[in-house]
């Protein structure tokens, strides 16, 4: 794509292409100062914004914000893209985009249709030039079901993560912090520990311990333990009860090697769960984690914000059809979001 410019007042704003475009576009944010991509004054930020608002959706399919040839993660978007999908769209700009999905047109069903030509490139854009309460009501538009062993996502409803943890892996303190926290109604999305030991036999004590009281007390929830997905592939190789298979994930191929896994072995992971035939309403079973500022840290964002860094970790979470994604902003710490407001 050829430069980009926008004129302010007496004052032209160049950006030399998508990436930096979409970089100069974003909300303040630390993690994006401190790589270097934010934009250097508020003015030249409303400027990228501007500019981002009369992009044609179509320069989405053209250009990749991480190369297509050494990045798996970006092979998985664009190769996903549903052409049909996309063509309901293809003529609109970033600024039409975000004035249809605010308007009547945009209901549940037609977002549905068309989510599956809309690559998280194109999501980050429009976010960044739409107000908290527009990003509200279109989320609110949305309607994301899964099931496994229950249902969540239905219009009306809240669903919570138990997580009844204890530093020494106690099971006399798990559990009960576990009933504690089903006598306040939590825990009907997950219960979920994050072990304190990661090895596969504590893994495996603590996922039959869960399996046994959930069968005991017909409680209608999924476990998981919160380990490595290896881990988790050794504990279903030696017969373990797993019902949901948890990961922390990232936008780019590189930050998941830091997280040490690829695409391969997530597939790898739900086809191990999938096989065990635990879900009794349905098979949404991988549990992902995400949070901004993931790939800065590994020194694997490409040069790219990581608000749409994050978006990509949701393509990636999407193509496995999951049944939670949890993630964890402001967790890594005030170097990549300072406060609440950049959130």
């Amino acid at each position: 794509m050829s430069r980009i410019t926008h004129q302010v007042g007496s004052r032209s704003y160049a950006f030399a292409d998508l990436r930096e475009l979409l970089a100069k576009a974003t909300p303040a944010r630390s993690g994006d100062y401190l790589v270097g991509v934010a934009a250097g004054t508020g003015e030249e930020r409303v400027a990228a914004q501007m500019a981002l608002a009369e992009l044609p959706l179509t320069t989405f399919l053209n250009e990749a914000v991480v190369p297509y040839e050494t990045d798996e993660v970006t092979r998985l978007i664009v190769d996903g893209v549903d052409a049909a999908a996309f063509a309901q769209i293809r003529h609109l700009t970033v600024g039409d985009f975000r004035d249809w999905l605010l308007g009547d047109e945009a209901d549940a069903a037609r977002l549905a249709q068309i989510a599956p030509g809309i690559t998280p490139e194109m999501a980050a854009a429009v976010s960044k030039i739409m107000r908290i309460q527009d990003l509200v009501l279109v989320a609110r538009k949305c309607r994301v079901v899964t099931r496994f062993r229950n249902t969540i996502g239905l219009p009306g409803t809240l669903s919570t993560r138990l997580q009844p943890n204890h530093p020494l892996d106690d099971a006399s303190g798990i559990a009960a912090s576990l009933f504690d926290g089903l006598m306040y109604g939590s825990g009907d999305a997950v219960i979920g520990i994050n072990p304190a030991t990661d090895n596969v036999q504590q893994v495996i004590k603590l996922l039959n311990m869960l399996d046994e009281i959930i069968g005991r007390y017909a409680i209608p929830t999924q476990s998981c333990v919160l380990t490595h997905v290896t881990n988790t592939i050794a504990a279903i190789e030696r017969g373990a009860p797993v019902d949901l298979v948890f990961q922390s994930i990232a936008g780019t191929q590189a930050a998941n090697a830091a997280f040490g896994i690829d695409l391969a072995l997530l597939r790898e992971a739900r086809d191990a769960a999938l096989s065990l035939r635990r879900g009794t309403l349905g098979d949404n079973l991988m549990y992902f984690e995400t949070g901004q500022g993931s790939a800065l840290s590994a020194n694997a964002n490409h040069g790219v914000d990581q608000q749409t860094c994050e978006t990509r970790a949701y393509a990636v979470a999407r193509h496995f059809n999951p049944f939670l994604v949890n993630t964890v902003v402001g967790f890594i710490g005030p170097e990549y979001l300072y406060n609440g407001k950049q959130i």
